[in-house]
């Protein structure tokens, strides 16, 4: 089942992937292709991460070789980065965890629930975390990986998936990291933008990347669409897919009893065209801090 999930995407790539793109993401491909069937789970060390009166947990997973490295940031959506209670990594998570490791990347999976007792805010109107909250969050990991010896504080990138998404937009927010490291990169998938509207000079303080479902009906992309026009981000929309396009194998459904949308309902699920651009587009974000080392 794996093996065969893994050729058609692989399938799929080779018509996405030419010239120039192709030569910089062959050894990350490569990379891919050989722990596409292991255990992803197992590569991911719980760690704390200190935030105040907070002592947040994590997943650390460290590639293999000699750092320092490459840390992605990984921030869960509001189910939680574990579906709730003691689960493993959800398969989003998991499935990047293999990608971004092949890639020369370590990844520090940051769970902003439970420590505070939360197990999922889909479901809530009034939602006891905000992406405000979680940049604290994101504040407190950046400054912990950078007094790591086996990490580049250089090269910190956030790459954060609907609630975490919108945790990566407000994160990027002037002064919102105080005196954390600033990251060299920034992605977020179909994150909500509205509130960022209303400050007609808000920009992001890196470079950052959005990546929506045009037929978004959970987190809408026009909001995203206008941001990036005014604020210089970079955008791209992806036809005729819906919110958690990138999910590994999520076949699409009408999610009901959501505290946001105003019907309480919808549209969730993979679309594998999406899913396999927007992996291009962000290892090809990627490569250059893949290949860069710390001087």
């Amino acid at each position: 089942m794996a093996a065969g999930l893994l050729n058609s995407e692989i399938e799929t790539l080779a018509h996405l992937v030419t010239g120039e793109m192709k030569m910089r993401l062959r050894p990350m491909l490569a990379g891919v292709v050989a722990l596409a069937l292991a255990p992803l789970g197992a590569m991911a060390d719980p760690v704390s991460v200190p935030a105040g009166s907070l002592t947040l947990t994590a997943d650390l997973a460290l590639p293999v070789g000699a750092g320092p490295f490459p840390v992605v940031v990984a921030l869960h959506g509001c189910n939680g980065m574990r579906g709730g209670g003691g689960r493993p990594l959800n398969a989003r998570h998991r499935d990047w965890n293999a990608r971004l490791l092949a890639a020369g990347f370590a990844v520090l999976a940051l769970d902003s629930f439970s420590a505070r007792g939360i197990t999922e805010v889909c479901t809530l109107k009034t939602r006891p975390i905000t992406p405000r909250d979680r940049a604290g969050d994101v504040a407190a990991a950046l400054a912990w990986l950078a007094a790591r010896a086996d990490v580049d504080a250089g090269r910190l990138v956030l790459l954060g998936w609907s609630h975490g998404g919108s945790t990566v937009l407000r994160s990027v927010s002037p002064g919102a990291l105080g005196a954390a490291p600033k990251p060299a990169l920034a992605i977020a998938y179909y994150p909500g933008c509205s509130p960022f509207l209303p400050q007609a000079a808000w920009k992001p303080t890196v470079p950052l990347t959005i990546l929506m479902g045009a037929l978004d009906d959970w987190t809408p992309a026009a909001p995203c669409r206008d941001l990036a026009a005014h604020a210089g981000i970079r955008y791209v929309e992806y036809p005729g897919a819906y919110h958690a396009f990138d999910a590994p194998n999520l076949p699409v459904r009408v999610r009901t009893g959501l505290g946001l949308p105003k019907d309480g309902q919808a549209h969730v699920g993979t679309d594998p065209a999406a899913r396999a651009a927007s992996l291009v587009e962000v290892m090809a974000l990627l490569a250059p801090l893949a290949t860069r080392k710390a001087p």
